[in-house]
């Protein structure tokens, strides 16, 4: 691939690796435009985003952009035309994995010179970057009382607790008419109890029906917890029903608020960052903005000892061979390329999901072809460092740097696992625009184009299309994105957080039957 990192870019289009057959317009490209540097006139109109081949392209032969496959040739591909869906062909492909091949150590800076924030220290040794109370439903029928009980506790009435970030509900789908035993209960559990470990959690309350399968007792005994002031539990079927429930509840969070008001922020090292890393709605400028600026970012992040934690494992297919190359050991290489095995021959054969060829509509508006070229892009994301461990959905994160974490695509649910795993921060990458939010974690949303940033002004935090338009490069970008981190995590309102979102967000990976 090619370092464009320190490179402003100029011209019409752009051609990302010296051996790519194909260019991305950097703003509309009419039929009959001349492409400055390659001698040849447009063929086709080109949207901003979209490619266009610089040289004669043969029936079969590979598409390359970033010198990586994002396809083949459905046919004959002149130069000048537009290269899109309508003639790249989603085949597989055999893959080097290469196992620790490219990998390099990380070397981090000396404890002093690390950045700092100001963060909420936990008794674990984490720091978090909120200070919330949780109320967490054991299964779908306690939905409606936690979503009552942190209702209750309004902006006015949580004035008198200015440490604490608010009171929070964390309900799902799930819990009951589901398997009793196994991955998809195992898979619930420390979902749970990730978020009532989270170092952005101050105090937590767990509210169970009493007839379920996901039992609060069972919960409590296969993570390990413990009940004590700051961890209370409530079964509604023993309290009385819904509302003697819901006024036992707010009568716990009230007592529970003091002690979490007590917690104030304090100088800590940005070590204890860990990002979790989202994309959606992703455009043909993922790939060359946002996404290569995140992963600038979360280079920084390692140096200074914290974690980037990249997941969405249908979209790293097709380019996981340049991940295992950079794998600290074998084994997490492996362990890479068994989740993807996973998904591929178990979880999705013959479904109609992405990792099998076909991106969503707003991708493929947006310039993307194929899951080969979503995963391209989407992959940057991680940075350029070493692999340093693989986790299964909402496993907690331990390893610090550049991590991997298998989740479905789908943003919610990935981003849930990230944060069970211990996620303070999320970084959320857009071409189409997103409108994400996720308590108890901060998100930060990062725009690939300017238009967009403009039209979503409200919602998106950083504009990285200042890269596209010639005005920054990807590690001033980098640079700029690391220092929001800090700034979100010192305490600064993301805009997720101004508009109230992350209410609903919560949203655990269901992978079992439902019986």
């Amino acid at each position: 691939m090619l370092d464009h990192s320190e490179k402003k870019i100029t011209g019409p289009v752009i051609r990302l690796n010296s051996a790519d057959n194909v260019v991305v317009a950097r703003t509309n490209v009419s039929a009959g435009t001349s492409l400055d540097g390659y001698n040849i006139v447009s063929r086709d109109k080109a949207p901003a985003g979209y490619k266009l081949a610089i040289r004669d392209i043969e029936e079969g032969e590979p598409i390359l952009k970033y010198n990586t496959i994002i396809g083949f040739a459905s046919e004959f591909v002149p130069a000048g035309a537009m290269v899109h869906n309508h003639n790249i062909s989603f085949q597989e492909f055999d893959r080097d994995y290469a196992y620790c091949r490219d990998y390099k150590p990380l070397t981090l800076l000396p404890a002093l010179d690390r950045a700092t924030f100001e963060g909420y220290m936990r008794a674990d040794g984490r720091a978090g970057t909120r200070n919330y109370i949780a109320i967490v439903s054991t299964v779908n029928c306690s939905a409606t009382v936690v979503h009552e009980i942190a209702s209750y506790f309004t902006r006015e009435r949580m004035a008198d607790y200015p440490n604490v970030d608010g009171v929070a509900a964390f309900a799902h789908a799930l819990g009951c008419g589901m398997e009793m035993t196994g991955e998809p209960m195992d898979l619930l559990q420390r979902t749970l109890a990730g978020y009532i470990n989270h170092p952005n959690v101050g105090a937590a309350l767990v509210i169970g029906l009493g007839c379920e399968r996901c039992q609060v007792g069972g919960l409590f005994s296969a993570q390990k917890l413990t009940e004590s002031p700051t961890l209370r539990t409530m079964v509604m079927q023993e309290s009385g029903g819904t509302r003697k429930s819901i006024e036992e509840g707010i009568s716990a969070v009230k007592e529970m608020l003091v002690d979490a008001n007590k917690c104030t922020r304090e100088t800590v090292s940005a070590s204890h960052i860990k990002v979790g890393l989202q994309c959606g709605g992703s455009d043909g400028f993922s790939s060359i903005s946002a996404n290569p600026a995140l992963g600038a970012a979360v280079d920084l992040l390692a140096k200074h000892g914290g974690t980037g934690i990249l997941s969405e494992t249908p979209e790293i297919y097709g380019v996981e061979h340049t991940l295992t190359a950079r794998a600290a050991t074998p084994e997490i290489g492996k362990k890479l390329i068994e989740r993807i095995r996973w998904w591929k021959d178990d979880y999705a054969v013959g479904r109609d999901v992405q990792i099998n060829g076909k991106v969503s509509p707003g991708n493929q508006v947006g310039g993307l072809a194929n899951i080969l070229e979503k995963s391209l892009g989407s992959s940057m994301k991680g940075g350029t460092g070493p692999l340093m461990a693989v986790y299964n959905y909402a496993d907690p994160v331990t390893s610090s740097g550049f991590v991997f974490m298998d989740t479905p695509g789908f943003d919610p649910v990935s981003a849930t696992g990230q944060i069970a795993g211990g996620a303070n921060l999320v970084a959320f990458t857009s071409g189409r625009g997103s409108c994400f939010g996720a308590k108890p974690t901060p998100s930060i949303k990062l725009a690939t184009n300017t238009p967009m940033f403009h039209h979503l002004e409200e919602d998106m935090d950083i504009n990285c299309g200042d890269i596209i338009d010639g005005d920054a490069t990807v590690e001033e970008v980098g640079q700029r994105i690391f220092d929001y981190f800090l700034h979100i995590a010192s305490g600064g309102e993301s805009k997720s957080e101004a508009l109230g979102l992350g209410r609903h967000e919560f949203v655990p990976w269901q992978i079992g039957i439902v019986g």
